[in-house]
């Protein structure tokens, strides 16, 4: 990806669920984005007028700001794949042509 990718990753407090979604999030950054990244990770619980800003109605969700089109995932970031579809941040695939 060549974009950098700003993401936040909003959560309630230190929960077992906000700290798997923290470290699930850290392996897609690791495997993915390669440093081309900015991630803030938002306590609603101390910055609740954020939450409300954004529309964020379950904790925890992960927002991508850019590149657009705006996307949020809700849940513990568990199912790799399903976040980085959901995100729109799959890795292109090389395309292979069969000759007919």
């Amino acid at each position: 990806m060549a974009a950098k990718c700003i993401l936040k990753l909003y959560v309630t407090g230190q929960t077992p669920n906000s700290q798997k979604a923290i470290e699930n999030l850290k392996k897609v950054i690791a495997m993915e984005l390669k440093g081309a990244y900015t991630l803030e990770v938002i306590d609603v619980l101390k910055h609740p007028q954020l939450a409300e800003e954004d529309k964020i109605l379950a904790t925890p969700t992960l927002t991508k700001v850019l590149p657009p089109p705006v996307r949020k995932i809700i849940g513990d970031l568990s199912d790799i794949e399903n976040v980085l579809l959901g995100l729109d941040l799959t890795v292109e695939k090389e395309q292979t042509v069969d000759a007919v």
